[in-house]
């Protein structure tokens, strides 16, 4: 535990609206978070300040990954989406329209 001299400040960017989940879309705190900020200790201020700044990164990070990469053809658009790793994996064909001839093969 740090000796703190001055009291932890309010991450609040005055951006006060709320997700589905009730983050705050400004500042990423919850809304109990929010509404206990003035009750609770320095060290509590500052977990709860690392905990909306890993909601931020995670957050960020699921938007980034879902951008869609739009080119343009001669034809037509082509919209390639990066998968997700939670998506489950999909099934590899194998192209057969090159069979080749093995009968003079031998092990």
């Amino acid at each position: 535990m740090q000796l703190e001299f001055f009291d932890v400040p309010s991450p609040c960017v005055g951006i006060c609206q709320s997700n589905d989940k009730g983050q705050c879309l400004g500042c990423f705190r919850t809304r109990v978070e929010r509404q206990t900020w003035t009750n609770v200790n320095s060290d509590e201020k500052q977990k709860i300040i690392k905990r909306a700044l890993q909601r931020k990164k995670r957050i960020e990070k699921k938007e980034t990954s879902k951008v869609t990469i739009e080119t343009e053809t001669e034809s037509a658009e082509t919209k390639i989406i990066q998968p997700s790793l939670l998506d489950p994996p999909s099934k590899k064909t194998l192209d057969t329209s090159t069979d080749f001839d093995f009968d003079d093969f031998e092990l």
